[in-house]
């Protein structure tokens, strides 16, 4: 079986900002040290430029976040994953998304006859990388 296409992986991304890496997963929102997680370094980066939003007001954005949009439960592996939190974020601090080719993908997948067949096995998949903490705004950094 293959979708027809090539497919080099399925994208984790993240967000590193203020010396932390934030990302989204079945459990919510997480943060660690760069490159924290049992994933590792990461396989690329996109520098997506500069923020003039100071620390205080993003973790208390992103407090907000995970108390709405990015609660644990609301986690899909297509439709509502680490991609869409590492997009809205990077929106927030800079104004600009992160590449299409990232965010594309599981539209990419799905629109496969392959992809729609695994569509219920795979909606059932939770991913959360080992190694983060769960963020909360009222214990610091976790």
């Amino acid at each position: 079986l293959h979708t027809g296409k090539q497919l080099d992986g399925i994208w984790h991304t993240s967000i590193i900002v203020h010396k932390d890496e934030f990302f989204y997963g079945s459990e919510g929102i997480s943060s660690c040290a760069p490159g924290g997680t049992l994933l590792g370094p990461p396989d690329s980066v996109v520098d997506l430029g500069n923020t003039e939003v100071t620390e205080e007001i993003f973790l208390e954005y992103l407090s907000s976040l995970g108390e709405s949009m990015f609660r644990g439960e609301s986690y899909n592996l297509f439709e509502h994953n680490c991609n869409t939190f590492s997009n809205e974020v990077a929106q927030f601090l800079t104004g600009r998304k992160i590449p299409s080719y990232i965010t594309d993908l599981p539209a990419e997948v799905l629109a496969t006859p392959f992809g729609q067949a695994l569509r219920p096995l795979l909606d059932s998949i939770q991913i959360q990388p080992p190694g983060g903490n769960t963020f909360s705004r009222h214990n610091g950094q976790s």
